[in-house]
């Protein structure tokens, strides 16, 4: 695979074809040697924020596999680039392709503080965690420059209901005043995600994340402060992970986390293609050994959709996983509790005030 290739700074290599349309785009050879003749640039590689007014901002989990009831998303698409992200078919649904697309064309969605606001202040609502992230990552670079998780953040304190987050940007230590008074009511948890402790395996894996030491210092940071924090050691990859478990465990766990969590990788829909494509380009060597243990975790394929099983996997490699997780949970986080979040205030202060009366 020659170098001019790779598509740098990113995790998918390729755009796959959208399920739902009826045409499909490809790259021809002879384009390609056209432009390098002319001097063209065939690909900007530029990411592009494109603005979405949407009419409902949280949405109700149903899945038994995800460990949270409500979620809500600031973003759709995501210049992480994480090349295992399940998210990526959702891209699909807003017409575009799960693969370059879902990396370059962010959906920014302006009124999600004020649609957050309005559902707080229904007399219907009743609190519950909400999950930031339960799609894409709130504090992603868009974050930087329209800062909806902040202001989203502030609405969460304001009325007193609680929070949940999950990321790998250690962006997230800005907002650090507001989760400290989030924290005086028990109103926030962090789920920070680390995937390797090679800085080599996350650049390729995760393009555009936070490095690994800022993410541990985030994990330090936040947990000196009393905020709690549960590590995602997600995804497991068979060959590229999954002799890193107990040191991950470790390494979290030495910075103050008070619990761990873990998914065995799954590859559905377009994220198959996407995925082996990139790993022939990037890992040419350990290809086929890697697909080959991912699918001996998913009854010989790479698309595993069954409930209770899919984050799970099954077989010999999928065992041997989660031997280790229970060794690493054993052994260093044995008396540690992820406390349950104050969900008592909120009906207090519906109209954002405590009422007396």
């Amino acid at each position: 695979m020659k170098a001019h290739s790779i598509v740098r700074g990113r995790g998918a290599q390729k755009n796959t074809d959208n399920k739902f349309s009826a045409y499909s785009y490809e790259t021809r050879d002879d384009f390609l040697e056209f432009c390098s003749v002319e001097g063209e640039v065939t690909d900007k590689n530029k990411t592009q924020y494109i603005p979405v007014y949407p009419k409902t901002i949280v949405n109700k989990v149903t899945s038994p596999d995800v460990g949270m009831n409500y979620s809500m998303n600031m973003y759709q698409g995501c210049e992480h680039g994480c090349i295992y992200c399940y998210a990526r078919n959702a891209h699909e649904f807003w017409g575009y392709s799960a693969g370059l697309d879902f990396e370059r064309k962010i959906l920014v969605k302006h009124n999600a503080p004020k649609l957050l606001e309005e559902k707080l202040k229904s007399k219907k609502w009743q609190a519950r965690p909400i999950v930031l992230s339960g799609n894409t990552d709130c504090y992603q670079p868009a974050e930087q420059e329209f800062q909806l998780t902040r202001k989203c953040l502030e609405i969460f304190l304001k009325y007193r209901h609680p929070v949940g987050i999950i990321t790998k940007n250690a962006m997230i230590l800005r907002d650090l005043d507001i989760l400290k008074k989030l924290n005086d009511h028990g109103l926030i948890g962090v789920n920070i995600s680390i995937t390797s402790l090679s800085e080599e395996t996350r650049r390729i894996l995760e393009p555009r994340t936070t490095t690994i030491k800022k993410r541990l210092e985030a994990i330090e940071v936040l947990s000196k402060n009393g905020i709690p924090v549960n590590a995602m050691l997600a995804p497991i990859i068979p060959g590229i992970n999954s002799h890193e478990i107990l040191n991950l465990a470790k390494a979290v766990a030495d910075r103050g986390a008070l619990s761990m969590a873990f998914t065995v990788v799954r590859l559905n829909g377009a994220i198959g293609e996407i995925f082996t494509d990139w790993i022939r380009k990037t890992l040419p060597n350990k290809a086929d050994k890697v697909l080959h243990q991912i699918e001996e975790c998913h009854g010989g394929t790479l698309n595993d959709s069954r409930f209770g099983i899919r984050s799970r996997g099954e077989g010999k490699i999928a065992t041997q996983i989660h031997d280790m997780v229970r060794l690493a949970k054993r052994t260093y986080f044995n008396n540690r509790t992820f406390p349950k979040l104050n969900t008592r205030l909120h009906e207090s202060y519906k109209d954002g005030q405590l009422k007396l009366f």
